[in-house]
């Protein structure tokens, strides 16, 4: 699979200067954790959900939660185990389950974790790992011993995705606390961690918020100074650090037609981008393109989608500018290794080789995912272009 896979070669050579690389389920976890993207939920019990996954697999989608938490009712949580099972051995006996996305489940308890692989058989080849909810160091360890007694009993590689959402993690006087604690686990089972995903609809419910549509999770203080702590302790650049993915983004409308008549009166659009820039910001898209821009810029990457009208426009703000990408380039250079100071190819700022080091590691490896857009490419022109037909 690749980021903008669904469109046609041709197409691709007209908007990157270098595209995304291609990898699979096999690939390294620290290529899979930068690649994850849009992480689209459904919930278990959809009884078309192979369908569902082989459709969203046309239109971009390279990570999807299949939910057997929060989005089901107490009652149907048998149902949608029995209905996982059925669908993963449906998706199984079709070609080209090689190219489906990196599917997880996310369970309610650690028990559920190596009952599911064992009852998925063969299919379980399909699966990516499992979703962890509420995580805290208490509550989470006994989820990762029982990751890895089913990846021991399976011989499948088997990766864990730890919500952070617990009530201990949001409160000013357990925060750190719970945060060291939430450290000590997710370290001692690096290699399985591909990254931790942040529950802010969870943070809010304790304190009866809900952000409106026009605002970003940044806007509610409170929700920020978590995002702010959880990146700061566990989100470091310095090898000890997690990939940490952004928060769900509740709102949602037909997206898709009412964007296709602007879309595509041309194939790059020739000089209408402003104009549909305020189409999306009349059609509520706003509050969500800022906050994906507000995403990368605390340290964040990928974002938990729960509509597949947000997949394209994580996935559009995640490619790579060809500035960006020449900063990096330029930064990373062998001769540079010393250090100093070097003005960009650009000649609109100063890079500086040490203290920008990181930074450029980080872009380097989002740009090989997600591509590097050529010069004349923007948002607007890779959104268009990855609307399906």
């Amino acid at each position: 699979m690749r980021h903008f896979g669904q469109i046609a070669p041709e197409v691709r050579q007209r908007l990157f200067h270098r595209e995304p690389c291609e990898f699979s389920a096999d690939s390294p976890a620290r290529l899979l954790s930068a690649a994850l993207g849009a992480t689209l939920y459904s919930p278990a019990t959809r009884p078309r959900l192979a369908d569902d996954i082989v459709k969203q697999t046309g239109r971009g989608v390279v990570s999807m939660v299949l939910c057997l938490e929060d989005s089901i009712r107490d009652e149907d949580v048998a149902e949608g185990e029995e209905n996982l099972v059925r669908q993963f051995t449906d998706l199984a006996g079709r070609e080209g389950a090689a190219d489906l996305p990196l599917l997880f489940i996310r369970v309610r308890t650690p028990e559920q974790i190596p009952d599911l692989v064992r009852r998925l058989g063969p299919a379980v080849a399909l699966l990516s790992g499992f979703v962890l909810p509420k995580f805290t160091e208490e509550r989470g360890m006994p989820f990762l011993e029982a990751l890895a007694l089913a990846e021991a009993e399976s011989g499948r590689r088997l990766f864990a995705m730890p919500v952070l959402e617990s009530p201990a993690l949001l409160y000013r006087e357990s925060r750190v606390e719970s945060l060291e604690g939430i450290f000590r686990a997710v370290d001692k089972y690096r290699d399985r961690v591909l990254a931790l995903r942040l529950g802010v609809t969870d943070f809010c419910s304790s304190y009866g918020l809900r952000r409106a549509p026009d605002m970003t999770a940044y806007d509610v203080q409170i929700v920020a100074s978590v995002i702010a702590d959880v990146v700061n302790m566990l989100g470091r650049a310095d090898g000890t650090g997690f990939t940490v993915t952004g928060p769900v983004w509740e709102y949602f409308r037909v997206q898709e037609r009412m964007f296709k008549p602007q879309l595509r009166r041309s194939p790059f659009l020739e000089g209408q981008a402003e104009e549909l820039r305020e189409a999306l910001i009349e059609h509520s898209m706003d509050g969500l393109l800022r906050e994906i821009t507000l995403d990368h810029a605390n340290g964040l990457l990928g974002k938990t989608c729960i509509h597949p009208s947000h997949v394209l426009p994580v996935h559009a703000l995640s490619v790579v500018s060809h500035e960006e990408f020449s900063d990096a380039k330029d930064i990373l250079k062998p001769e540079r290794c010393g250090g100093g100071v070097l003005r960009s190819q650009y000649t609109n700022k100063m890079n500086e080789v040490k203290p920008h080091r990181a930074w450029a590691e980080r872009t380097m490896l989002r740009a090989e995912v997600f591509g590097v857009a050529n010069e004349d490419i923007g948002f607007v022109e890779l959104l268009a272009a990855g609307i399906p037909a």
